[in-house]
């Protein structure tokens, strides 16, 4: 099953933040989770920020599934992506 990916407004607003060459690791790591998102995932403990996270070197993208869609809910460095 191929899930479909959605962005929220601060995930667009943390994507557009990051460089150029993250931007394009970030999105090739995207579309190859779009066929089983959990395998290669974190569920997180503290999911008040999201249900779980991809990591991309020192980069995490947090997002929730629904049914057949993925959600990113924000992305960004490690060291800052839970802070906020």
């Amino acid at each position: 099953m191929v899930y479909q990916i959605l962005y929220t407004k601060t995930a667009l607003k943390d994507i557009k933040r990051l460089d150029i060459i993250v931007k394009k690791r970030l999105k090739n790591k995207i579309e190859l989770f779009t066929t089983n998102p959990l395998a290669f995932s974190k569920k997180l403990i503290n999911n008040s920020i999201g249900q779980y996270r991809f990591r991309l070197g020192n980069y995490r993208i947090i997002f929730d599934i629904e049914k057949n869609r993925i959600i990113i809910l924000r992305a960004g460095h490690r060291r800052e992506i839970y802070k906020r």
